[in-house]
């Protein structure tokens, strides 16, 4: 999915979108790597928060990966568990940027 996600961040650089990641990596040395070896830009914070709560648990998060489409309101759109298609993707996307750059509310 980095791929995609990068090409996503790419083009919709200067408009109503963010991209931020969860990742469930453990060793935050092996994390940094990976982060600079695949090119990811964006925000992504480690699931463990504390020595009890993690993201996932927070968001109820079932597996890896689970995608979640918030619009500029704060509302959770769409979730999926795995990945949609890069095109169902794209055009979910493309909406609530469209959406968010006319100032449109739910």
């Amino acid at each position: 999915m980095i791929p995609h996600e990068r090409s996503l961040v790419n083009k919709l650089e200067g408009k109503s979108f963010a991209l931020i990641g969860v990742n469930s990596d453990t060793d935050p040395q092996q994390l940094k790597k990976d982060l600079k070896e695949n090119k990811v830009t964006w925000r992504s914070f480690q699931n463990m928060q504390s020595q009890n709560k993690t993201i996932a648990e927070d968001w109820n998060v079932r597996g890896w990966p689970t995608l979640y489409l918030i619009d500029h309101n704060g509302i959770i759109k769409k979730k999926w568990l795995g990945s949609p298609r890069k095109e169902i993707l794209d055009q979910e996307v493309e909406k609530l940027v469209h959406a968010a750059s006319n100032g449109k509310t739910n």
